[in-house]
């Protein structure tokens, strides 16, 4: 039975018959409602007819959250006085709970991209509503860019909508053609804010860390709220860790404290939205309370300002969550949960001031995340580029670059971009292709089954009490009893299905570009030898296999899938619990960790803390050489290295995968060719003070760039980009004989600069008339000219300037002078000499005259004949 009553109290139903005209009229639309007001529960009712007398149709929401899905879902059918499963139903990876009478199903964005990809048409459906797109998930954006392509070419009578829960829809609007944006007003309870920052300052996150000091404050802040105000507390935290020790500092309250966030199990999340049993609640919750859920109950947030959000380190291969803290948008997101169903109250954990600094919109996913997927889904799509795509951001350049590159590597796309057949069956494993390429390899290798346990693993990383060994905390998983295993082992199922035991499809030619898969000729025993295990156990498992995948370790078994995913993270020890990745970067190991004396690690978590040598390693397994080496056999390099290093020319013959060098010898001849390219490489690196530069040499450089500066064409330009742009130009053929450090120290820099003079112009032979190191003054000396600045310097004693009117001039440009006292000392500094006789010698004679009283201080120096020495010589002479 229709529950008519709760329908019609919500708000967002005097919005409807706008929706309804705008899809008639244009078929798109942008749907403005805040929380609370029904949006993505009586909206998708509405349009599929099941309300009303509207026609029936099928009507597809799409959410960024499995929890908000399932929750979205339940609470539809609830108001048609049903269950899930009928008219109205849910799917999300692993679970589905829909049948063939369902009209209205809630998916998440990562199902409804996987159906696209396998039916761009979406048969049988007649309207897809995107909800909570202001959250900018990449799935959302990717989804959103995918039905505007179907719209466009197959399916103009697709309905669009793209509901937010906040006002900022234009973007949106502007990407839907202009699309009509349909506001709906909220149920104005007022929230009040209480500004709770902590009493000290706490230190900033960074990483994954958050200040212990600020989480005690957040629990302080709860038990404060439960004194001050009524009803359940809804408080904010970045992660599951940050729940779980604010748990536990709640300790002994008088409520229930609850936790939500997305690895809890779906009974815990659906006892949090069904509303309190006469018990007074706590929820700690991570983001996935923000939009799309009802907590009922709540009347109080207490919000820590904090989420997380991914960000990528293209350059080490890194790629983790971070904490940051949360925008504008966020905490008006998180207010608002506290005002749904009457007055409530926000409690927020910093100061008013910090406020406006804070970013007005979290950053869009797409400029911040690994690519790697989103590239793969494009390519599918048939538009590798992602070039005509329409999406709010555009993918940065070297994001994309960097993904592309992995999926030539893993053997997802061809040499020119094109997927290939193996890459179309890696994007329907609802994977990261890395971790794609892991299970369809792995599972040639060791079985299905157990390739499919370690890429659980890897899908959602395993608790921190889990530790830091992948193979142990294999182990843990399949005999626990907690919420992750039992994820884990869904997940399992869920993978193993989709491969078959054998690894049939993952020969000769669907490997990562080398003509064959990466685990082949991985079976010989080769994983098992001497550093297979990490001294955490060896259990060994059934398996669907036979030979040797059945008789590997569970160690050699996790190492070799692990390595296969991150194979550029495979590292070598080198020092203890110090290692080196393949990609360049250091890796550490905790203290305590008992992977400490492992030769070789495959590190499948790692982070790198601001301002850090190296990264830490969260998970890993211990692999042996021969397995690392396998793994990541496409980055092997042998042959002659020659580079700078250390300051001079360093010549070896290397064996090395990556950074990770395996043997070195030195070359007693190395390619004369090489050679030169290192000391380039030292030039540019250090700079061109490894050449031999006398005072001769590095004015004949001043006075060239002068001349190129002033007059052009055909002087050179001489700074130091141009001359390291083309060094044969003026070092050959010293360059091409020298073979270290010291050879370069032997090259006149100025006999090198002397070639590249405009001799063939004839130019060359006036380089002394237009830019002249010396010139000759009244009183008979040649004075050095310093080209150094803006303008030519000519440093004179003021007595050897008597009688001279007119400035001297070099290219036309008038020197500046710096007359000196008889000590030769500054005296005065002038670039009109006229104008200085006239007006400023008078002060300086005046102030120097007593000083130097023997030398020649004439009231008109124009009249007197330029001197270098004192009046008592000129006497003499």
């Amino acid at each position: 039975m229709i529950r008519t009553e709760a329908l019609d109290r919500l708000p967002v139903r005097t919005a409807v018959p706008a929706l309804e005209r705008a899809l008639d009229d244009r078929g798109v639309a942008v749907l403005c409602a805040p929380p609370g007001t029904g949006k993505t529960t009586l909206v998708p009712l509405v349009l599929a007819g099941l309300t009303g007398d509207g026609p029936v149709r099928r009507v597809v929401v799409a959410e960024p959250r499995r929890i908000a899905a399932r929750a979205a879902a339940r609470r539809m059918a609830w108001l048609l006085g049903e269950r899930p499963g009928g008219r109205v139903g849910f799917t999300v990876r692993g679970e589905r709970v829909a049948g063939p009478d369902t009209v209205v199903e809630v998916v998440t964005t990562g199902v409804l991209l996987q159906r696209l990809q396998r039916d761009q048409e979406l048969a049988g459906v007649d309207v897809v509503i995107i909800d909570e797109c202001h959250e900018r998930h990449l799935d959302a954006d990717t989804v959103a860019a995918f039905l505007l392509d179907v719209r466009e070419a197959i399916r103009p009578d697709l309905r669009l909508v793209a509901a937010s829960a906040t006002t900022d829809a234009e973007g949106w609007a502007r990407l839907l053609g202009d699309a009509p944006v349909v506001e709906a007003e909220g149920v104005s309870y007022p929230v009040e804010v209480v500004w709770a920052p902590p009493a000290r300052p706490v230190k900033p996150p960074h990483g994954m860390r958050v200040d212990p000091a600020l989480l005690t404050h957040v629990a302080a802040t709860v038990r404060r709220a439960l004194t001050e105000r009524d009803g359940d507390v809804l408080c904010f935290l970045p992660g599951v860790g940050e729940i779980a020790r604010v748990a536990g500092q709640l300790a002994g309250v008088d409520a229930e404290v609850l936790q939500v966030h997305g690895r809890a199990p779906a009974a815990v999340q659906d006892a949090v939205l069904a509303g309190s049993s006469g018990v007074r609640r706590v929820v700690l919750a991570t983001s996935v309370a923000e939009s799309s859920l009802t907590v009922p109950g709540v009347r109080v947030v207490v919000d820590s300002g904090l989420a997380r959000e991914p960000r990528t380190d293209h350059a080490r291969g890194l790629s983790a969550l971070t904490t940051v803290r949360a925008s504008q948008a966020a905490g008006r997101q998180r207010a608002g949960r506290a005002g749904r169903e009457a007055a409530g109250a926000v409690y927020r954990c910093w100061e008013q001031a910090e406020d406006g600094r804070l970013a007005r919109f979290p950053a869009p996913e797409i400029k911040v995340a690994d690519l790697a997927a989103f590239a793969l889904q494009a390519a599918c799509w048939g538009d590798p580029e992602a070039s005509s795509l329409a999406l709010l951001d555009p993918p940065p350049a070297g994001a994309m670059a960097a993904a592309r590159e992995v999926l030539g590597a893993v053997g997802a796309v061809d040499a020119a971009g094109r997927v290939t057949d193996r890459g179309v069956r890696m994007s329907r494993l609802g994977l990261h292709p890395r971790l794609a390429r892991a299970l369809l390899d792995g599972a040639a290798e060791v079985g299905a089954r157990r390739a499919a346990e370690v890429v659980a693993l890897l899908s959602e990383e395993p608790p921190r009490e889990y530790g830091d060994d992948l193979a142990a905390a294999l182990r843990t998983a399949r005999r626990g009893q907690d919420g992750y295993a039992g994820r884990w082992k869904q997940e399992v199922r869920r993978l193993s299905n989709q491969v078959d035991g054998g690894g049939s499809g993952f020969g000769p030619g669907s490997g990562s570009g080398s003509g064959k898969s990466p685990g082949s000729g991985i079976g010989q025993g080769t994983s098992t030898g001497p550093g297979s295990g990490s001294g955490s156990g060896s259990g060994k498992t059934p398996d669907s296999g036979s030979g040797s995948r059945g008789s590997r370790s569970d160690d050699a078994v996790v190492g070799l899938v692990a390595a296969l995913a991150f194979p550029e993270r495979v590292a070598r020890a080198r020092g203890e619990g110090a290692f080196l990745m393949v990609s360049g970067t250091g890796a550490e190991l905790g203290d305590s960790s008992r992977l400490r004396s492992a030769p070789w690690l495959a590190v499948a978590v790692a982070d790198r803390p601001a301002h850090a040598a190296s990264a830490r390693v969260r998970l890993a397994a211990v692999v042996d050489e021969d397995t690392a080496l396998l793994a990541a056999g496409r980055l092997r390099v042998r042959g002659e290295e020659v580079r700078w290093a250390d300051g001079d020319v360093v010549a070896r013959s290397v064996d090395r995968v990556g950074a990770v060098e395996l043997a070195v010898r030195p070359l007693k001849q190395p390619d004369p060719e090489l050679v030169r390219g290192a000391l380039v490489e030292g030039l540019e690196r250090e700079g061109l003070g490894l050449l031999r530069w006398s005072r001769d040499s590095e004015q004949l450089r001043l006075r060239l760039a002068f001349l190129h500066r002033m007059v052009g064409a055909p002087w050179p330009d001489v700074s130091d980009g141009a001359l390291l742009a083309d060094p044969g130009a003026w070092l050959e053929p010293e360059l091409s004989r020298a073979r270290r450090r010291a050879d370069l120290g032997r090259i006149d820099a100025g006999q090198a600069l002397r070639r590249l003079l405009p001799w063939a112009t004839g130019e060359a032979v006036r380089l002394d008339e237009l830019a002249p190191e010396r010139i000759e003054v009244p009183s008979g000396s040649r004075i050095r000219i310093e080209y150094g600045g803006e303008q030519p310097v000519l440093a004179v004693k003021l007595q050897e300037l008597f009688g001279l009117a007119e400035t001297p001039r070099v290219a036309g440009v008038p020197v500046l002078v710096h007359l000196l006292s008889p000590a030769g000392r500054p005296a005065a500094v002038t670039a009109d000499l006229a104008s200085f006789w006239q007006d400023g010698y008078k002060a300086v004679r005046a102030e120097l005259r007593g000083r130097y009283p023997k030398h020649p201080w004439p009231e008109d120096p124009a009249t007197v004949p330029a001197t270098r020495y004192t009046s008592a010589r000129l006497k003499r002479s």
